[in-house]
């Protein structure tokens, strides 16, 4: 019974690795020109439904009245976009001497440009009390910047151009990325009320129909007889991945708890997760975008469906930590202040 309730909790752990047996069952279903018409359905419609959900879900208020904080702002988005990608192709050159599959280091890259998620930076942040309307804003900010900022760093770090014209990506990403967002938040001032009223379950509709595109990016895979995946590579990248995410979680807390930081220690929680938290729902439908065709795209895809949740898992077990000393500096803070 507590295991059939943890599985409708982790619902969609649950669903990646389902999706990824089904497509390894029958990929011939899920691939290009099979019957569900990926080229289509997923290339097309599951991208726009993501980011026209996410448009629908984003509270614009929120996003401005958070806007002041700019100090905050400009070290997570420069981290998060700028130093993460910049410090991981730099381990990746002394990762490339090593037998680890050359495809999952590609993957490692392409996890170091995408921008930050919309959803579990802002759930940890809250679950340990921290700055919530900051979390919110670089979610929301990462995700619109990830836009234009992503697929330029993976062209930089990966040289995908060669394979997939510059104009061709950005004229799908404008359609089923753009449009779809800003259509979002034009329907959203319309039915706000009705949105506030009834709560519909966003993240919950972007999950599944992300499920859907991770199955069909592994149809590609299972039905190409070309690509071997060593479990000695995947589970050293599943090591080097927590190892990542500890160390810049470590190096985000030194930063921003230095004495003339200018942070509170609310702050420092949503850096945190905001600067080392990175987006699966976004991921994948850029990575299909930019990598369209590409015979090792589901290899490439790897190491994000490993951080995804290793993100979570990590921060959850991070919390009552985090949530302790923060409680612990804000009274010292408190308790140093001079009484008047």
């Amino acid at each position: 019974m507590r295991l059939l309730e943890r599985a409708r909790k982790e619902w969609f752990m649950v669903g990646i690795v389902v999706a990824i047996g089904a497509a390894k069952l029958e990929p011939s279903v899920g691939v290009n020109g099979g019957p569900l018409k990926p080229e289509i359905t997923v290339s097309y419609i599951a991208v726009a439904t993501i980011f026209f959900n996410s448009g629908l879900s984003l509270k614009t208020e929120e996003l401005t009245s958070a806007l002041v904080h700019l100090k905050l702002h400009l070290f997570i988005q420069i981290f998060t976009l700028a130093f993460f990608p910049a410090t991981i192709w730099l381990f990746l050159q002394l990762l490339s001497v090593t037998s680890i599959n050359e495809w999952l280091l590609k993957g490692l890259q392409t996890v170091g440009c995408m921008p930050p998620p919309v959803s579990s930076a802002v759930i940890l942040t809250k679950a340990v009390g921290g700055n919530e309307a900051a979390a919110i804003f670089n979610s929301a900010f990462g995700s619109f910047l990830g836009i234009v900022v992503t697929p330029l760093l993976l062209l930089l770090f990966l040289g995908s151009s060669s394979s997939v014209p510059f104009t061709s990506i950005f004229s799908q990403l404008f359609v089923t990325v753009v449009v779809p967002l800003v259509i979002g938040q034009i329907v959203r001032r319309y039915i706000k009320d009705w949105l506030e009223r009834k709560k519909p379950p966003f993240g919950a509709v972007s999950s599944s129909v992300l499920l859907m595109i991770i199955y069909t990016t592994f149809c590609d895979t299972f039905s190409n007889p070309h690509i071997d995946l060593d479990k000695f590579s995947l589970v050293l990248i599943l090591f080097i991945i927590v190892s990542i995410q500890l160390s810049f979680m470590l190096l985000t807390f030194i930063f921003s708890t230095r004495n003339n930081s200018g942070f509170t220690p609310a702050d420092t929680v949503a850096i945190i997760f905001c600067s080392t938290h990175k987006s699966l729902t976004l991921g994948i439908p850029m990575l299909k975008i930019v990598f369209a065709g590409h015979e090792h795209l589901s290899l490439i895809s790897v190491p994000l469906l490993i951080y995804h949740p290793a993100q979570i898992l990590l921060g959850s077990v991070l919390v009552p930590t985090i949530k302790s000393w923060m409680v612990s500096r804000q009274k010292g803070v408190k308790l140093t202040r001079p009484t008047v």
